[in-house]
């Protein structure tokens, strides 16, 4: 078990604290709350994300917003995002989404990739923003290009729809194997959509299991449909494990 005693030097190391965080978070929020009180910017905006979460303090949003505008305010691009993400959902203040896109405006603008992703969301759905599908592609590219595994599975999308590019299923493909490799459940189907196209059945399911213990209820219930129409029967047996998950995580 590590020793997490609160020793001033730790208190003020951002890093320590997040790896306390993992391991006990009602005394990794001690710390937090003490190291934001000392100004370490990493520490306020995790005060901002455990206040928002609940995790391992009481949960209070407007509180947790106070946060990622104190540590926005210095510079921190992922409070900025987050500021973000509570103006867009309403977390601790009223729904503003043409305020949620300037703050992620801001964090893409500095090279944040979930910022990229978030504004890319607006722009694709017309929410705080006026529609502009070639520019949420761009931004999809710019963050899918940093690594961020989401926005290559909605890359993938846009080029194998060829909504606003010409079509290109082997790019799609590829894009789609990158962010079922980095984790996004989505991506998972979208690859393995495409394997079971390729008669690749076997792999296919695999990924199709990955997806469904990482899924949200609104992804389990929507991919259990399509499940049920595929080709195959052994994908279509999966869309019972999708609505057994499904009924878990809603019980």
């Amino acid at each position: 078990m590590a020793d997490f005693r609160l020793r001033r030097e730790e208190v003020l190391d951002g890093e320590r604290l997040t790896a306390m965080l993992e391991e006990s978070p009602a005394r990794a929020a001690q710390a937090i709350l003490l190291a934001a009180g000392e100004g370490v910017l990493e520490a306020q905006a995790l005060l901002g994300q455990i206040l928002l979460d609940g995790h391992g303090i009481a949960q209070d949003q407007p509180l947790a917003l106070r946060w990622f505008e104190i540590a926005a305010g210095q510079g921190h691009l992922m409070a900025r995002n987050m500021l973000g993400r509570c103006h867009e959902h309403g977390w601790g203040c009223v729904v503003n989404a043409e305020l949620a896109a300037r703050h992620f405006q801001t964090a893409a603008d500095a090279g944040l990739d979930w910022a990229m992703y978030n504004l890319a969301n607006l722009l694709a759905t017309g929410r705080g923003a006026v529609v502009d599908h070639l520019q949420a592609m761009a931004l999809y590219q710019r963050a899918a290009e940093l690594g961020h595994a989401k926005s290559m599975n909605l890359l993938g999308r846009y080029l194998e729809e060829g909504q606003v590019c010409p079509a290109n299923p082997t790019a799609a493909r590829e894009w789609y194997r990158c962010s079922a490799e980095g984790g996004d459940f989505r991506g998972q189907f979208s690859y393995a959509a495409v394997l079971a196209d390729e008669g690749h059945v076997d792999e296919a399911l695999g990924w199709l299991r990955k997806a469904l213990t990482e899924g949200n209820v609104n992804f389990l219930r929507i991919s259990s449909e399509s499940l049920s129409d595929s080709d195959h029967p052994e994908i279509r047996k999966m869309a019972d494990a999708y609505r057994q998950r499904l009924h878990e995580l809603a019980v």
